[in-house]
């Protein structure tokens, strides 16, 4: 919430996000976690089509899990990825074996979970600063329970935006109270009507955990969709938060600075329309 401020301290935040809209030379950055099976270099080239898309806004960060999977020497009949991964890599495990994962799975162990986790916060601490998550199938499970950490102040990591594809509710009983409370940033979910491995209703069923979520499908199934069908959505959403950041760091400046009379808490809209007192602009 905002406290009592001059209109002219108003005034320069508003003339100064309009410049910024029209200025942009940075973008935000988005550490990318891949599926079960896979690893960055495979998502990466998995995602050549959505990075390019939204390359004015966005720049991409591909890393590969710490654990080795079980490895397939033939792909599974899933009628969506008939390419056998090389270097078949997991978050964690599920199973009660600790060698594999499966969405369905419940009431089951989260073997090396928190190795993960470390090793993440790890990347984000020494390779960024990062302003977003994106995640695919087990790879968005874990950007979700990440989201739910960070929320409960139990992670380092602070993603002010999720995107969230194939995503689902982890079944290990480990992370059954990762959700006890909403998640408030902006998130994207992404599923397929045909999916049959992480089904739509396992990826509604996630998506309710956030409050400020927009859901895009798409007729097909267990893969991140980047047609041009899907790119307006992509490039709204990564303008709005390359705004979101640019906004709050010229906030993050002008404190430093001594110009602004008020204080601003961590999840505040900076939109033009929570400036109190201020003119209503005739830019369109």
């Amino acid at each position: 919430m905002f406290n009592k401020a001059s209109s002219s301290t108003t005034e320069q935040i508003k003339n100064q996000s309009k410049k910024l809209k029209l200025e942009i030379s940075e973008r935000v950055r988005v550490l990318c976690l891949h599926g079960y099976r896979q690893n960055g270099d495979s998502f990466k080239s998995k995602l050549g089509s959505l990075r390019k898309q939204v390359s004015k806004y966005a720049d991409f960060v591909f890393i590969s899990a710490p654990h080795v999977a079980e490895q397939l020497d033939k792909p599974e009949e899933n009628g969506s990825n008939m390419i056998v991964e090389k270097d078949q890599l997991s978050w964690w495990f599920n199973s009660e074996d600790g060698k594999t994962f499966k969405a369905t799975n419940r009431n089951a162990v989260a073997y090396k979970f928190e190795e993960s986790v470390r090793f993440v916060e790890n990347i984000w601490m020494a390779e960024g600063p990062f302003q977003g998550l994106l995640g695919f199938s087990q790879g968005a499970c874990f950007v979700g329970l990440i989201a739910g950490l960070a929320k409960m102040h139990m992670t380092k990591i602070r993603p002010n935006f999720v995107i969230l594809s194939s995503g689902f509710i982890s079944g290990s009983l480990a992370h059954v109270n990762y959700f006890d409370e909403p998640i408030e940033i902006p998130s994207l979910h992404i599923f397929g009507e045909s999916d049959d491995i992480v089904t739509p209703q396992m990826s509604k069923a996630l998506a309710k955990h956030f409050e400020h979520c927009e859901i895009l499908t798409h007729p097909g199934g267990h893969y991140f969709p980047a047609t041009a069908v899907q790119k307006p959505i992509y490039l709204n959403f990564f303008q709005d938060r390359l705004q979101d950041y640019l906004e709050e760091k010229e906030l993050s400046r002008m404190k430093a600075e001594g110009l602004l009379k008020f204080e601003v808490s961590d999840n505040s809209d900076i939109s033009e329309n929570n400036f109190p007192d201020a003119e209503d602009s005739d830019e369109s």
